[in-house]
C-alpha cells in the first residue's frame, strides 16, 4: 500500500523536503517535528523505497529524510538511485535499523546524517539543521560505532 502526497512549492521555502517512511503514524510525527521549524517545508511524501526513487527525481528536494525498511526497494537501495537521479539532494536517514554496516553504507552512499528512530524526537531537529550545512551528523546512540569524517575537526 503505497500513500503519497505532494505540495509544488518551489518559491516558498529555503528548504524543501520529501520524508519517505512506511509507518503512517511515525511518518505524521516527523512531519510534525519539522513543521515546528518555519524554514522547513514538506513537499512530499513516499511509503515505499520507489516512490521515494520518483519522488526525488520528480521534485528535486533539497533534503530527504529516509527510511531503511521500506517496502517495494529499501531505504539503502533507494539512496544509491536517488544520488544519481537528484544528486543536489541531502539525505538524512531516520531508521530504527542501527547496526554498524548499514549505517556505514549509507554514509558509504553519500548520506550525511543518521538517525535512530528512538531518539528522533530530540535529535530530528539537529540532524536537519547540521545536513543542511553539509555536515555530518551521527545520532548519540550510533556515534560510538562509526568513524567521524576524516576532516571534521569539531568537537562533537
Amino acid at each position: 500500500m503505497t500513500t503519497v502526497s505532494c505540495i509544488d512549492d518551489r518559491t516558498n521555502s529555503p528548504v524543501r523536503i520529501l520524508v519517505v517512511e512506511d509507518y503512517e503514524p511515525f511518518c505524521r510525527f516527523v512531519c510534525s517535528k519539522l513543521a515546528e521549524n518555519p524554514t522547513l517545508r514538506v513537499i512530499c511524501e513516499a511509503s515505499d523505497g520507489l516512490e521515494a526513487v520518483l519522488r526525488a527525481e520528480e521534485h528535486q528536494p533539497d533534503l530527504i529524510v529516509l527510511d531503511v525498511g521500506l517496502p517495494s526497494l529499501n531505504g539503502i537501495e533507494a539512496a544509491r538511485r536517488i544520488r544519481k537521479l537528484s544528486p543536489k539532494s541531502k539525505i538524512l536517514f531516520v531508521s530504527q535499523e542501527s547496526s554498524a554496516d548499514v549505517v556505514e553504507e549509507a554514509f558509504h552512499l553519500g548520506a550525511l546524517g543518521y538517525v535512530a528512530k528512538i531518539n528522533a524526537g530530540i535529535e530530528l531537529l539537529a540532524a536537519v539543521e547540521a545536513v543542511r550545512q553539509g555536515k555530518r551528523f551521527v545520532g548519540a546512540s550510533l556515534a560510538g560505532h562509526i568513524p567521524a569524517e576524516p576532516d571534521d575537526g569539531q568537537d562533537s
